[in-house]
């Protein structure tokens, strides 16, 4: 049994989790224990799935105007909790928050191999999305050295 709530998670347990998942690989190693709290006080939606005993398996972040988009910026579920739907409850449950599929566009940006995921979701890759990027990015996985 899988429990999904709105809920502001801590740094300590988000990192803990990115450690757990694919998602870990997605952050530049600078300022990296300053910015994760800030990703966790700023998001509009802030989703948790947790298990019976209460551990974190499924995290949807995202920033939305709850009247036309929803920009998904964290989407990760535990590698042993994978292909349980839980993706996608988490997907659906952000987008009901929203405002809904009639009024709410989802924007992201994928892994390359979480394509197929969002794919399956009914999502297509744009080609419009216009970018600013003049941050340093060295790259690491949480949880490794």
């Amino acid at each position: 049994m899988i429990d999904i709530q709105s809920e502001r998670l801590t740094a300590a347990e988000y990192i803990g989790f990115l450690a757990r998942t694919d998602l870990g690989s997605q952050y530049p190693r600078e300022r990296f224990e300053t910015r994760i709290p800030k990703l966790l006080e700023n998001a509009s939606v802030s989703l948790a799935a947790r298990n019976e005993d209460g551990l974190l398996v499924g995290v949807l972040l995202g920033l939305t105007d709850f009247a036309y988009w929803l920009y998904v910026t964290d989407l990760g579920v535990d590698r042993d909790y994978e292909r349980r739907g839980i993706g996608r409850r988490l997907m659906g449950e952000a987008l009901d928050l929203a405002g809904g599929e009639k009024d709410i566009a989802v924007y992201l940006i994928a892994n390359e191999n979480a394509v197929p995921f969002y794919e399956k979701l009914g999502m297509k890759q744009a080609a419009e999305v216009m970018k600013y990027n003049h941050i340093d990015w060295t790259e690491f996985t949480v949880g490794q050295n």
